[in-house]
């Protein structure tokens, strides 16, 4: 015969067997695949592994199927005679990668090393050549070209304004004429009249 407590006890046993298998259903449905990591694959290279250019390129540049990191990234550049003919760092721009080369570059077989820092973090290397079949020197910077300035235009120099002429009607004293001709004719009627007056007394 079952105990009081038996059934009890089997009916929680069953139920945290179900709540336990329920979570690991849900933890493996619902946990994000985790994204496999790839390093990044050399799709090509400018110029072509093993082809022949007329000069060598200012410029070399690889393609990967995805962007590369900056940090870690080196391309080593060889001439014919073995110098490094590389000038200054690798540009990154989306999944392509340059290297400037140096502006003398001499005919012949270019050796061109590289390492990659791929998007996962791991570097990956590798390295081709081309053959240049002229060389390709520096252009001699020429003598300065004289620098034309403007002459400047001559400044209108300022002209005299030409003093206006006296009004005939106005004396140079600022004096109208016919004002003088009216004061002469007021004094002689003055003088005139005294001349009377002085003749009719001594009558």
């Amino acid at each position: 015969m079952t105990s009081p407590t038996t059934g009890p006890l089997r009916l929680t046993r069953a139920f945290l067997v179900a709540v336990l298998a329920l979570f690991a259903v849900v933890l493996v449905l619902g946990a994000p695949a985790a994204p496999a990591s790839a390093h990044d694959a050399l799709i090509s290279v400018t110029p072509a592994d093993g082809s022949t250019v007329e000069v060598a390129p200012a410029t070399v540049e690889l393609v990967f199927d995805q962007p590369a990191i900056a940090l870690g990234t080196q391309i080593r550049v060889l001439g014919p005679d073995g110098t490094t003919v590389s000038a200054g760092a690798p540009v990154l721009v989306g999944s392509t990668v340059s290297q400037p080369l140096a502006a003398s570059r001499p005919a012949g077989t270019y050796t061109v090393q590289w390492r990659v820092t791929s998007a996962d973090g791991h570097p990956v290397s590798g390295q081709f050549t081309f053959t240049a079949t002229s060389a390709a020197t520096a252009v001699a910077a020429g003598p300065p070209t004289p620098t034309v300035t403007d002459t400047p235009a001559p400044t209108p120099s300022a002209t005299a304004t030409p003093a206006a002429e006296p009004d005939a009607g106005v004396l140079s004293t600022g004096i109208s004429p016919w004002a003088v001709v009216a004061g002469t004719g007021v004094v002689m009627l003055l003088a005139a009249g005294a001349i009377w007056w002085v003749r009719r007394a001594g009558s």
